[in-house]
Parts: C-alpha cells; sequence; structure tokens
C-alpha cells in the first residue's frame, strides 16, 4: 500500500512541477550566465545576481537560494521567457525545479493527507462493522 502512495505522489508532484515553473520549461530559453557578489540595495548583505544577456540588453536576476553558495565569476545557465527576460531564473535543480517551500509543503500535505485517512477509517460505527461484516458478494452471471 505505501508504495502505491508513494509511487502516486511522485508522478502528481512531478506533473506540478513540469508545468508550474515560471519561466515556462517549454517556451523559455536558456542562456549562460556570469554570478556577481553585489551589495543588496534594501539592506547592507551582499547578495548574488546571474547576469546574462537576451542579444539585446543585460539583465540580472537574483541567485540566492536556500543551500546555494555561489562565487563571484562563477558561471551558470539562466532560464527565462523572451517576452519578460528580466523573470528570469537560475536554471538548476535546487532553485528553479525544487524549491525549499514547495518542497516542505509537498511532504506536509502527504503527512496531513495520510493522518487524516487514518483518523478516518481507524474506528469505523458500530453499524459500519456489522455492515461489513455481513456482507455477500452478489451472484453475478458468467458472461455479461
Amino acid at each position: 500500500m505505501y508504495k502505491g502512495i508513494f509511487i502516486l505522489y511522485l508522478v502528481c508532484f512531478g506533473t506540478y512541477l513540469m508545468f508550474t515553473r515560471q519561466p515556462d520549461y517549454f517556451d523559455g530559453e536558456k542562456v549562460p550566465a556570469t554570478i556577481f557578489i553585489v551589495k543588496d540595495s534594501l539592506s547592507p548583505k551582499m547578495m548574488a545576481v546571474a547576469e546574462f544577456s537576451n542579444g539585446y540588453k543585460n539583465f540580472r536576476v537574483k541567485a540566492d537560494y536556500y543551500f546555494r553558495n555561489w562565487k563571484n565569476g562563477e558561471k551558470t545557465e539562466v532560464i527565462y521567457e523572451s517576452e519578460h527576460p528580466e523573470k528570469g531564473a537560475i536554471y538548476g535543480f535546487w532553485g528553479y525545479w525544487i524549491s525549499l517551500g514547495e518542497l516542505l509543503g509537498s511532504i506536509l500535505f502527504i503527512i496531513v493527507g495520510y493522518q487524516a485517512a487514518v483518523s478516518i477509517t481507524k474506528n469505523p460505527s458500530p453499524e459500519a462493522l456489522k455492515e461489513q461484516l455481513n456482507y455477500k458478494e452478489p451472484n453475478k452471471p458468467r458472461y455479461d
């Protein structure tokens, strides 16, 4: 039973990931980019940005993702939609395909769903239990 639930979870989560990425995976363009460590304009801390060009203009997108440490001048790849290149994203497994919020949310969803299913089916009422024990499968014709 657990294997079936886990496979269903992976199929649903994988489908969700394929069709909800922004910028869109199927319509996006991938280009090389360079990481720069710059001072954040709103706070005194340093942040990583990826600079790339669409052939006409240079753009910068945030590259600060949890569990990703960049070095100044490091090369990477950016995916963007040609209509909105300023909304590009670093193309990588962690950050583009999977983010911390989605991962934690999906794990929380599967745990809450499992607990709900167990609590619903744990203690059946006496009438439901009696009905299940007295159930006899109806006779079916051999050929329909």
